[in-house]
């Protein structure tokens, strides 16, 4: 695909769009929601306020919220270890997602998964850990269970990286999918590097897309720094689910945070990382919402200091509640 580092801005084909007010504000409102959580939730690990790993998607906040927001909410969503962005979009509370970083009981998993294992199931966020492509066979069972039951309008989306396109679990997933034709939105958020190792260097082809054609799978590619383009996109993608059965969702898009808490960003310059930043999705999106006399600057602004705000509450509320007690250690542990 095109390089998109260069867009200042969104692109729009679907023009309804531009007269929902209530859609964009809750579009920019989520993203922006969601990088102001992932900068907080890394200044209380400076801090040693925060315990345990994290893995940050500064700078994919569109591709997370834009696809989470495209989809009804009765689908079911599996998430990466990076999934505080499509978490957001699917509306997971932040008060509950921050004290379960900080291991509180008030977290949406009582403290015990951390950044790495938020689920909400009223949500339809069945999952998410830290096994690289391990989301795709879940998926397919959660979409052999959709089939079984005979529910007509409803997919599983399955979120995993570019770097997870190259384990085997992704490939039998999708083959299974696509043989027993089961309902899996796979989502390819591709940021262009695996840990540390840049997509170039892992696979001789880069055209992600070329993955479903082995498994008979029709593929779908976007700008996955624009909000709109995935929003519509996934709706496309989701419609084509459900008529045909499975396909591949490639989005484009570039963590300008580093893999984990102890990334040095030494692989890639920072220039590069300050060109993308310059162009990250809250960025272009606010652009697009100006340049169009859609939203104000004052409008803007306003959401900016709602969202900051907003996350300042989630750590004070997480910081008060109480510590899991000891007493229910075993409880929700299956065998």
């Amino acid at each position: 695909m095109e390089c998109v580092v260069n867009r200042l801005s969104c692109a729009c084909m679907d023009e309804s769009l531009s007269d929902d007010r209530e859609l964009l504000r809750e579009m920019l409102e989520k993203m922006t929601v969601a990088r102001k959580f992932e900068e907080k939730v890394f200044e209380l690990y400076c801090k040693g306020l925060l315990h345990g790993t994290i893995h940050l998607g500064i700078g994919e906040e569109a591709a997370g919220v834009g696809t989470a927001m495209a989809l009804a909410p009765d689908d079911y969503i599996l998430v990466t270890h990076r999934g505080h962005g499509p978490a957001i979009g699917k509306g997971c509370c932040v008060n509950a997602m921050m004290a379960e970083i900080l291991g509180k009981q008030s977290g949406v998993c009582c403290g015990r998964g951390g950044s790495m294992h938020i689920a909400d199931l009223d949500k339809g966020i069945l999952d998410a850990n830290g096994i690289v492509g391990a989301n795709a066979p879940i998926a397919c069972g959660a979409a052999l269970t959709i089939k079984l039951r005979g529910i007509k309008d409803r997919v599983c989306a399955a979120f995993f990286g570019d770097g997870a396109a190259n384990q085997g679990a992704v490939h039998e997933s999708m083959n299974f999918a696509a043989v027993r034709g089961l309902p899996v939105l796979f989502c390819l958020v591709n940021n262009q590097y695996g840990v540390s190792m840049h997509i170039s260097g892992a696979m001789k082809e880069t055209d992600l897309t070329k993955r479903a054609i082995g498994y008979g799978m029709k593929s779908f590619e976007c700008d996955g720094n624009d909000v709109l383009a995935v929003y519509e996109t996934t709706k496309e993608a989701r419609e084509y689910v459900l008529r045909e059965g499975p396909c591949l969702l490639v989005e484009h898009t570039y963590r300008t945070s580093g893999h984990s808490k102890s990334d040095r960003n030494l692989y890639r310059s920072q220039e590069e990382i300050a060109q993308w930043e310059a162009v990250n999705p809250v960025a272009r999106f606010s652009n697009f919402l100006l340049e169009r006399g859609l939203f104000a600057r004052e409008e803007i602004d306003g959401i900016d200091r709602y969202s900051k705000d907003a996350i300042e509450t989630a750590v004070r509320l997480a910081f008060a509640a109480p510590d899991p007690s000891t007493a229910g250690a075993i409880d929700d542990v299956y065998a």
